[in-house]
């Protein structure tokens, strides 16, 4: 597998080698030991989650509180998202900016994750689904998200209206995120990170 790291510094784009043959394919989707060379220590697996969407469907940009935050390994096992991460780590050089990725079940791409970051996606197909491995178990009290249309991120959906849940349609800006003390720490999630490396 190839590993990319993307413009977000914390987030990693995985390319899978696919090795297939008239009886079907097989992949390793998922390495332990070159993850954890790449982001310097082990991605701890606490959940696992799949969702489910339909075309249109924007979900996120959701983040968690630092420490102990919560980084993710996302592939998309059936159908097609478009898949983004936001630095929303306050004090970060790449503050406020993204990147997306494809994530489908014909390259079957995964990305990672780290502590910190926003993470978000919308549905291309009908029935996509999303799986996603992560550091930490939910806790509905560090759990946050930043309004996935606020204009001021900018992020550039690939539907004319997407469809949002009830909670994300009304979280808050970029900016009433800020005045809200809500967003992590870059300094705090760098910290921690490092933490990572020693336990």
């Amino acid at each position: 597998m190839k590993l990319r790291e993307l413009s977000v510094p914390g987030a990693l784009e995985i390319t899978p080698k696919q090795l297939g043959d008239p009886r079907g394919m097989f992949m390793e989707w998922y390495r332990f030991d070159m993850l954890s060379e790449a982001v310097g220590h082990p991605l701890r697996l606490a959940q696992g989650n799949l969702s489910i969407s339909a075309r249109g469907v924007v979900r996120g940009i959701h983040f968690a509180d630092v420490p102990p935050g919560q980084a993710k390994y996302v592939s998309c096992v059936r159908g097609a998202v478009l898949d983004v991460v936001v630095d929303l780590r306050v004090g970060s050089p790449t503050f406020g900016t993204w990147e997306l990725v494809r994530l489908d079940d014909v390259e079957r791409k995964s990305l990672y994750v780290c502590e910190g970051l926003g993470h978000g996606f919308c549905a291309l197909t009908d029935g996509a689904a999303l799986s996603y491995i992560c550091s930490q178990t939910y806790n509905p009290v560090g759990e946050h998200g930043v309004h996935p249309l606020d204009p001021d991120l900018g992020i550039r959906w690939p539907v004319e209206e997407p469809r949002l849940s009830a909670k994300d349609g009304v979280a808050p800006s970029l900016a009433e995120a800020i005045a809200g003390g809500l967003l992590p720490d870059y300094a705090l999630c760098q910290e921690y990170t490092a933490g990572l490396a020693v336990s």
